[in-house]
């Protein structure tokens, strides 16, 4: 590991509980920042709802750190948007957001437009998906951006166990597998490549906060690139000092099959590509196999080969600042 990254995590690696709420609130009423909370949605009525009432009832009504929760549905259909408001959400519906240029699937697509629809100067990204998700998945990435004006974005890093039940006799090197795509793809390219990032426990985690002064000059990677561009991307326009990461303790979500993994991985893959080689791309599509009737079927999906470009080069979310 790089000396660099070394003192990183000894000066930028931090826990929930380094910074207890009321420094928090002091923070943020001095500074005057606001706070959005965004979660990109699609087909998750078992949890959303949990996750915004937690919210709401920690940090909107026990004390005011969230001035907003938007739950942004890339197209449920479900009951995601109806239980979400239930709870205390504004829902807003991808396809209505800046319709000048037609959405596409994927998460950061979801992401890149939340700027427009949100106001926070920090904007706060938690995955629609966790179970038994507790307020210190907020407080923990918010709360160093409030008190540290050298810090830019800070990712929330966990244990995240592969099942949905813990097992007591499992060993601290099994106990925590859920991030497979993580650990096969996307450690193993920040290392090799980016060697300043190999301090970040979760650099894949949906759960990170921002200025929204970075978000806005960030490009967005429409499908599941998004963290690791992200990351990247800021390293090179603020400097690894200006990133940093929080422990939050455990992480429990839905798992997605071994297909699914490895059509995230290769978009991860490409845009880590995109990024070392700009103009050169390798052939954008993912063939995977599946027994059909006792024979292999291929079945080839198409990679994420998309970005859009900093939201402060868009004309609408310009002339809502000036407005």
């Amino acid at each position: 590991m790089l000396e660099e990254v070394e003192r990183w995590l000894s000066t930028r690696s931090w826990s929930v509980t380094d910074r207890p709420l009321h420094q928090i609130m002091a923070a943020k009423r001095a500074s005057g920042s606001s706070v959005s909370v965004v979660l990109p949605a699609l087909n998750e009525e078992e949890t959303v709802g949990e996750i915004v009432s937690v919210i709401r009832h920690d940090l909107v009504r026990q004390v005011p750190l969230v001035d907003e929760i938007v739950v942004v549905d890339s197209g449920s259909t479900d009951r995601t948007s109806q239980v979400a408001a239930a709870a205390g959400a504004r829902v807003v519906h991808r396809d209505t957001i800046l319709p000048r240029i037609p959405a596409v699937p994927g998460k950061g697509e979801v992401l890149w437009r939340s700027l427009l629809v949100t106001g926070g100067d920090i904007v706060c990204f938690v995955d629609a998906d966790l179970r038994e998700f507790s307020s210190d998945f907020v407080t923990g990435i918010v709360g160093p951006l409030l008190t540290d004006p050298d810090v830019d974005l800070v990712k929330a890093m966990y244990d995240r166990p592969l099942g949905t039940e813990p097992d007591p006799l499992a060993s601290g090197k099994t106990a925590g597998q859920g991030g497979r795509v993580t650990e096969l793809m996307a450690r193993p390219l920040l290392n090799m490549h980016w060697p300043q990032l190999a301090g970040f426990v979760q650099p894949l985690g949906g759960e990170y906060a921002a200025r929204r002064s970075l978000l806005e000059r960030l490009p967005f990677p429409v499908g599941y690139g998004v963290e690791l561009g992200m990351l990247v991307d800021a390293l090179h326009l603020v400097g690894l000092d200006a990133l940093a990461q929080v422990d939050v303790g455990v992480r429990k979500h839905r798992h997605q099959d071994g297909q699914a993994l490895g059509r995230m991985a290769a978009a991860i893959y490409r845009t880590a590509q995109l990024r070392l080689a700009r103009g050169h791309l390798v052939r954008p599509a993912l063939t995977q196999f599946e027994r059909v009737e006792g024979r292999f079927e291929p079945r080839t999906y198409s990679v994420d080969t998309e970005e859009r470009p900093p939201m402060a080069e868009i004309a609408e979310y310009m002339e809502r600042r000036v407005a």
